[in-house]
């Protein structure tokens, strides 16, 4: 079985055929779906995907580097409530995204770190979503490090010294569409990351991977992604899946 350590089936690109969507995935040997949460407004529809798929779909409660707008308290506050409402897998996503817009830099520096502290206080693995800012999101987990505090760097494209930096503080690297793509060139990367530290991701309906490239990406393109990374490792794709999924069920305790 694989696990997608990442994907957001509960978006309203999935509002028509979520349930082939997911029997696409399982029929592609996707046995579990991680799903992080976006803000307030998506927490409803995610919750209510989790309910209608218990074995399968699993939230997580977050608030989104690009959620973090004038009313970013508000959102943490909920982020708040709902962890006391319900069993979440992990808090997420959250992180820095300096990518599209950088006006809220500070606010989503505070909001990060307090949904560190929330990972370490309700020991739940944290989702860093770390868009043009992956030394920064990296400094901030070395500095709050704690015997609790653990996670995944997700979508993670950095360089071989940034891997050895997130394996130092024990976390995870989410793979994804992107190492498919030519342009991407992270062979080298990939190669120096230890398999203990891998997890299998989508990002759906984001970031599909080469052949589909551009178009919805779902869960049952998991394959896609584990193939390209036997081919670096030059392992079996069985083994890929085997330790991707054994760390998926250890960091989320699935």
């Amino acid at each position: 079985m694989y696990i997608d350590s990442h994907a957001h089936l509960y978006l309203d690109q999935f509002d028509e055929d979520i349930n082939e969507v997911i029997q696409r995935a399982v029929q592609s040997e996707v046995g579990k779906i991680m799903m992080p949460n976006i803000d307030s407004s998506t927490t409803e529809a995610m919750n209510d995907l989790a309910s209608s798929y218990p074995k399968i779909c699993y939230p997580m409660i977050g608030l989104h580097p690009c959620s973090v707008k004038e009313n970013y308290k508000d959102e943490l506050r909920h982020v708040e409530e709902q962890l006391g409402k319900r069993k979440y897998y992990g808090i997420g996503e959250t992180g820095i995204d300096l990518y599209w817009d950088t006006t809220f830099k500070e606010q989503q520096i505070e909001s990060f770190v307090q949904q560190i502290s929330w990972s370490i206080q309700y020991k739940l693995p944290i989702v860093i979503h770390s868009r043009d800012s992956l030394d920064l999101t990296i400094e901030l987990i070395e500095k709050h490090h704690h015997e609790n505090l653990k996670g995944v760097f997700h979508c993670f494209n950095g360089t071989v010294s940034q891997a050895k930096r997130i394996q130092g503080v024990g976390f995870m690297m989410g793979m994804g569409g992107v190492i498919t793509f030519k342009k991407a060139q992270l062979e080298e990367v990939i190669s120096s990351i230890s398999m203990d530290h891998m997890m299998l991701e989508t990002d759906a309906p984001f970031l599909a991977p080469t052949p589909n490239r551009g178009k919805r990406n779902e869960s049952s393109f998991i394959p896609l992604v584990a193939a390209k990374i036997a081919e670096v490792k030059n392992i079996s794709l069985e083994e890929v899946q085997s330790i991707t999924t054994a760390n998926a069920k250890r960091l989320f305790s699935v």
